[in-house]
C-alpha cells in the first residue's frame, strides 16, 4: 500500500467516526488502566460489566487496596485469568499509591513497571488518557495492518513501528482506535465483512469476501 492509499484510508476513517473513542468505560485516567489490565484476552463488554459494579465500590488505588485481593476476585471472577489479574491489579495499587502518590504516571518506563503492564496496555494509557500519540498493536490491529497492506509485519513490535511511521501525523491520535474498530466490526478474522468495507478499493487483500445471497 503507497502513502497516497494510506493517507486516502485515514481520511475515510475521519470522516465515518470524526471522534473514536475505547469501548472501555472510564472516568478517570485509572479506571482506564485497570480497564486495560483487565482486558487481556478478555472482552470489552465483559469488563464493562465488571468495572460497573467494582467502580462505585472502589475507584481509586487505595480503595482497591483496602478492599484486598479476595474481595476484588468477587468483582472481577467473570474475566478470564482474574486471579493473576486481581494479584496484578493489587500489586499496581500498591505501586502507584506507594511510588506516584496514587496518580497514574503518563511516561512508558513508570507504567511498564507496574505488574500486568505491558507495552501494549501503557499505549493505550498514554494514547487515551494522557493524548499521546502512541500505537497499541492488539490482534485486531495487527490483522488489520497484515491483511491490508497498511503495515505488514511478522510480530506487533514490526508492526507498530511500521504504523507510527506510515501513519500521517494528522491521524496518529485516533488510528488506534479507528483500527481496532475496523478488526472488531468489519475486517473480521475469520470472515472480513469485505463487501461492507469502506476501504475494499484501497485494501491489498486478494481473497476478498464476498457478500452473502441475503446482503
Amino acid at each position: 500500500m503507497n502513502a497516497a492509499k494510506r493517507y486516502e484510508m485515514f481520511v475515510r476513517f475521519r470522516a465515518a467516526n470524526p471522534h473514536p473513542v475505547t469501548e472501555l468505560e472510564y472516568t478517570t485516567p485509572f479506571e482506564l488502566l485497570i480497564a486495560v489490565l483487565l482486558s487481556a484476552q478478555a472482552t470489552d463488554v465483559g469488563v464493562n460489566k465488571a468495572t460497573r459494579k467494582l467502580y462505585p465500590v472502589a475507584n481509586t488505588p487505595q480503595a482497591i487496596l483496602d478492599m484486598g485481593e479476595e474481595e476484588l476476585r468477587t468483582y472481577i471472577q467473570t474475566i478470564g485469568l482474574y486471579k493473576t489479574k486481581a494479584k496484578n491489579v493489587i500489586a499496581t495499587c500498591k505501586i502507584l499509591v506507594e511510588k506516584h502518590g496514587s496518580v497514574v504516571p503518563q511516561d512508558r518506563e513508570s507504567l511498564e513497571e507496574l505488574p500486568g503492564v505491558g507495552r501494549k496496555t501503557a499505549n493505550v494509557v498514554l494514547n487515551t488518557a494522557f493524548g499521546q500519540p502512541t500505537m497499541a498493536v492488539d490482534t485486531h490491529i495487527f490483522r488489520v495492518s497484515n491483511r491490508t497492506g497498511l503495515a505488514p509485519g511478522k510480530n506487533v513490535d514490526i508492526v507498530e513501528q511500521k504504523l507510527l511511521k506510515f501513519v500521517p501525523k494528522e491521524f496518529l491520535q485516533d488510528a488506534h482506535h479507528w483500527l481496532i474498530l475496523h478488526g472488531r466490526y468489519t475486517c473480521k478474522a475469520r470472515k472480513p465483512e469485505c463487501w461492507n468495507c469502506i476501504q475494499i478499493d484501497l485494501c491489498d487483500y486478494r481473497s476478498k469476501t464476498p457478500a452473502p445471497a441475503s446482503a
